[in-house]
């Protein structure tokens, strides 16, 4: 881009030499003047994007609005010799500087140091954040008055025009940034978002914001790629745990350098998504395997000084994630406390042994073997790992006829990863002896493991209810028009059961709810178990729960 010939310099007001305070007249002479030394067509269409009222304005506002003549004058001069000059100017309207700014995108240095360049976009994108549309306003019909065109009737035509210019604007940067190489645009990015929200904790302009999604849009490949990496070597990790610490110590060190090098780079995504009080997911899962695969370490096979290691990689990679700092420190209390369970459970295995036996035998003619027991449970000659159970249900459904009571059908149902199995009964004694054993032996393992998913970062679908750590998406039901979903804080929440189902709604909303039904849907009592404990003890997060 030479200094001549930026999108300043192709402003109508440029190709013909005229200012924003000539008259029709001017125009057209000066239009015709400069045909005879330019292009003709160039000439013609400058003429009539000043000429025409509909199209005169988009002009206006990409020039110098409010700025004296000789004054714009010396702008595009300055522009020309000296761009860095330009960048100091300050005592220029919002919208002129910003409209020069946007052409000193095009002439930025190619050797100017990522520092300084990221200093002029933060200055750039608050010049934009700025200005104000009646100001500009008043600039334009003020000039228009001495032209002689007929004054802007209201602030929605600038309004929509300054859309345009930000769009410009954004336009202008990107393609400023798109000249760098990558390691100098990363740089770049990462230290202009860092000023402009004061490292995460302003909101910052709305010009820097789109930067950041736009760069987010770029990056996602590369992104995607690196996370797929590190998932790898976490596999590998894992794998090569077992053979002990010097086996893991090689992948470790490599799976720190994919990690760092992907954070590098999701750096600005990170630090603008907390200026904006939200989280950036792909960053938030990255770090969650990282911090499992640490977990794995310490507890699994005693790697103390590797999860230690992992502990200070993710405080080095994921400050700008605090729900992720939080949890990091909650960590070894958290483990701590599975231990002291194990412990526990080990110490009275026999009485837990004889707690989790049962056996009776389940139809009228044909009779079935139901059992539950430390070896598992056992159902119609086939044998379930207690370890092997993922998922459970259960309740009953009175029944009458003609209003008098004929009995109760009992529903228990349980399956692992391949399999489910249904239990139909009509004995009370036996629908009653089995519950209490499979719930000590296995609703409380999926208890703590719901939990420790929870905190990982997933989240869990019961009915049309979607159950995260810190939060509960429900269903805002309307009598017309679509159903939307709603999420709110567990705080925000209350709980009950209406006709066979487990109900969350919201306290000052009666149409926002969700429900799951005990006896069809997977865990809810379990679910149930965990958020009714939480609302005694007053916990924000489900997994506080547990925690002392």
């Amino acid at each position: 881009m030479t200094k001549n010939n930026t999108s300043l310099h192709a402003n109508p007001f440029c190709v013909l030499g005229v200012t924003t305070r000539d008259d029709r007249r001017k125009i057209v002479e000066m239009a015709e003047e400069r045909a005879l030394h330019m292009d003709g067509d160039i000439c013609q269409k400058a003429r009539s994007d000043l000429t025409n009222p509909r199209t005169r304005l988009s002009s206006e506002m990409a020039w110098m609005p409010g700025v004296a003549p000789r004054t714009a004058e010396n702008m595009v001069r300055t522009l020309a010799e000296s761009p860095r000059a330009v960048r100091s100017e300050h005592g220029l309207p919002g919208l002129a500087r910003a409209n020069l700014l946007a052409a000193v995108c095009e002439l930025v240095a190619e050797d100017e140091p990522a520092a300084s360049v990221a200093g002029f976009i933060r200055d750039f994108a608050d010049v934009v954040e700025g200005i104000d549309p009646e100001e500009v306003l008043r600039d334009v019909n003020e000039d228009r008055a001495i032209s002689g065109f007929p004054e802007v009737r209201g602030t929605d035509a600038v309004e929509e025009e300054l859309a345009e210019r930000r769009r410009a604007y954004r336009s202008a940067l990107k393609n400023l940034l798109d000249t760098m190489d990558p390691a100098k645009l990363v740089a770049t990015m990462t230290e202009v978002v860092t000023l402009a929200t004061d490292d995460g904790d302003e909101h910052g302009p709305a010009l820097i914001a789109d930067l950041v999604d736009s760069y987010e849009v770029e990056t996602q490949g590369f992104l995607q790629k690196e996370s797929e990496n590190i998932a790898a070597l976490i596999e590998r990790v894992r794998e090569a745990a077992p053979r002990g610490e010097k086996a893991v110590e090689p992948i470790m060190s490599k799976l720190e350098k994919v990690a760092r090098n992907w954070d590098s780079v999701a750096q600005p995504i990170q630090i603008s998504a907390k200026a904006r009080g939200i989280v950036h997911r792909p960053s938030r899962d990255v770090a969650y395997d990282l911090r499992g695969l640490g977990i794995d370490l310490n507890n699994e096979h005693g790697m103390l000084d590797q999860a230690h290691r992992m502990t200070d990689l993710l405080h080095d990679l994921f400050a700008e994630l605090p729900e992720v700092v939080e949890r990091l420190g909650e960590d070894a209390e958290a483990i701590a406390g599975l231990r002291r369970q194990a412990e526990e459970r080990e110490r009275n295995s026999e009485q837990w042994a004889r707690d989790i036996t049962f056996r009776a035998e389940v139809g009228l003619v044909f009779k079935d073997e139901l059992a539950i027991s430390p070896e598992g449970l056992r159902w119609k000659g086939r044998a379930f790992p207690l370890d092997s159970i993922t998922r459970v249900r259960w309740g009953g459904v009175r029944k009458s006829v003609n209003g008098i009571p004929t009995g109760t059908d009992y529903t228990i149902g349980f399956g692992d990863n391949r399999s489910e199995q249904v239990v139909e009964v009509r004995k009370e004694a036996t629908y009653a002896g089995f519950l209490d054993p499979l719930w000590r032996a296995v609703c409380v393992r999926l208890m703590f493991e719901m939990i420790a998913a929870l905190e990982q970062g997933k989240s869990f679908s019961f009915g049309d209810i979607e159950v995260e750590d810190d939060a509960v998406t429900l269903v805002r039901h309307k009598f017309l028009g679509s159903n939307e979903r709603v999420r709110l804080g567990w705080h925000e929440v209350h709980v009950w059961s209406a006709d066979g189902n487990f109900v969350i709604g919201q306290q000052n909303d009666k149409k926002v709810y969700g429900s799951a039904s005990y006896i069809h849907a997977w865990n809810t009592h379990i679910l149930e178990h965990v958020i009714r404990g939480g609302f005694k003890k007053g916990v924000r997060k489900l997994s506080d729960y547990l925690k002392d």
